[in-house]
């Protein structure tokens, strides 16, 4: 994917999630339970919706993407004191081995190309109890209006690398080294297969 599309979509970002809503509101509710006074790294936070949402419950959180237009729009408005934005390429993290409890990266791992290397890089950041919260948009051509908006999206210049459905996704996360803790899948325009999970071994 290249930065150059998400920079420019970066403003419409917001109002092209909107219809949404129903995933969002159950990632705001469920996410700050998960990272409550944890160091949490967000990956490909796009313009900070989930973040400034969240963000509270941490004690600390950095959020990043690779969009120098994205960041630009998530630093605008109101953030919680403990929220930090920051350019960062997710397959190349610029922080030290073990520095976060928990890793959040919603949405993101489909339009990349090689989504192992985010997740290598998740794995080297998080702390050896770490938490990686991944939702991901599944099961892009299971309905006319998953069809139609996958269509818009790729009209537009974004392109999904991956399209999953809730069982690969899963399948995918676990050949990547990573056992599911917890997954709820919730319809809308697009379904979301939400995640939370754990290294495999570590309990």
């Amino acid at each position: 994917m290249k930065k150059k599309i998400w920079d420019v979509y970066a403003p419409i970002y917001e109002r092209s999630m909107r219809a949404n809503r129903k995933i969002y509101t159950f990632m705001y509710d469920r996410i700050p339970e998960m990272i409550r006074d944890k160091e949490v790294l967000e990956v490909a936070t796009g313009p900070g919706l989930l973040a400034k949402r969240v963000a509270q419950a941490a004690k600390r959180m950095i959020a990043t993407d690779s969009s120098e237009g994205m960041i630009a729009e998530a630093k605008k408005g109101h953030c919680p004191a403990n929220l930090t934005f920051e350019v960062a390429d997710g397959t190349a993290l610029p922080y030290a081995d073990s520095s976060f409890d928990a890793v959040l990266i919603a949405n993101a791992l489909h339009v990349m190309p090689e989504p192992e290397k985010a997740l290598s890089e998740i794995d080297r950041v998080l702390r050896s109890d770490g938490i990686l919260i991944a939702p991901n948009f599944v099961s892009h051509k299971a309905g006319i209006g998953s069809r139609l908006w996958s269509g818009i999206l790729k009209i537009a210049g974004i392109r999904f690398e991956h399209q999953w459905s809730g069982q690969e996704y899963l399948s995918w996360l676990d050949a990547c080294g990573w056992q599911v803790t917890y997954r709820q899948k919730i319809e809308a325009r697009i379904a979301l297969m939400y995640a939370e999970c754990r290294r495999k071994g570590v309990t």
